[in-house]
């Protein structure tokens, strides 16, 4: 697996194991990791957690004002304000990792209580800090810049001090309790079953398919998260093989190249999964 990231250019974190035995892989599986868009994972879960408990209703109504947006892709890019549903917004938050969406939702159900369930869930390791404005913002007011645009030619040494850049400083997790995580939802141990088969269902409809799903054929199916930041590149899911076999995956990686574009280091992700599903079904 080292020699995998190696080749990549980049440093990696990755655990996997199987959500119905007790298998496992492990490569700095117990590192602390930046979560970037993965943090969207436990804020999904929330709501789902809230609906099924009858605490928000699915079908309520947001609108996402400009102070939301961040030019970004999705709701994030519109032009015009919009309202969305609860459920509309947990939809584009976790296919095309909308941060206009996230942070309308986020707002509803309140960082505090997904945080508290995390600790319920025994995560002691994963929390969040923020909604995107908070750590997008961060990055602006740490470079002393007032635009995305004079961040164009910053310098990769200050880019490296960021705080969303350190697991002790931002939202962070581990690959083991990431997995933990996931497997409690596939389980229907992370909450009441209707929220978990929401989670899922809503995880199955990701968009993009250049990380985690690189590694796997269309037979399989693959339900996931990505998380993208400055020197960041992460997925989080699990891909279910049509004989029943499930198994939940966690890559996190950091490149040397802090550069937007690394197709080697989106591969790498896919690659490093197949492998060590591999050795779980082997």
């Amino acid at each position: 697996m080292r020699e995998l990231f190696e080749a990549a250019g980049v440093e990696g974190f990755l655990h996997a194991r199987e959500v119905d035995g007790v298998k496992e892989v492990c490569h700095g599986a117990d590192d602390p990791v930046v979560l970037a868009s993965v943090f969207k994972i436990p804020i999904v879960l929330e709501y789902a957690r809230q609906a099924a408990d009858g605490l928000l209703c699915r079908t309520e109504r947001l609108p996402l004002t400009m102070e939301h947006r961040d030019g970004g892709i999705g709701t994030s890019g519109c032009a015009d304000e919009i309202e969305l549903s609860l459920r509309d917004l947990a939809h584009f938050m976790m296919s095309m990792s909308d941060n206009a969406a996230t942070d309308a939702l986020l707002e509803r159900v309140g960082v505090e209580r997904v945080n508290a369930t995390l600790a319920e869930l025994g995560l002691k390791n994963t929390r969040l800090v923020g909604d995107c404005r908070v750590l997008l913002g961060s990055v602006l007011t740490e470079l002393g810049a007032g635009t995305w645009e004079e961040l164009e030619n910053a310098d990769p040494d200050a880019l490296r001090t960021l705080s969303v850049l350190d697991p002790v400083r931002t939202s962070a997790s581990t690959p083991r309790e990431t997995t933990t995580l996931l497997t409690k939802i596939w389980r229907d141990e992370a909450g009441p079953a209707e929220a978990c088969a929401e989670v899922r269902q809503i995880m199955g409809r990701q968009i993009w398919p250049h990380r985690l799903s690189s590694g796997f054929g269309d037979e399989v199916r693959v339900s996931g998260k990505t998380g993208t930041i400055f020197g960041i590149r992460n997925e989080a899911g699990v891909v279910e093989y049509p004989d029943g076999g499930r198994y939940a995956v966690a890559v996190y990686l950091r490149p040397r190249s802090l550069g937007y574009r690394l197709p080697a280091a989106d591969a790498v992700i896919g690659a490093a999964a197949r492998r060590a599903v591999d050795e779980l079904r082997g």
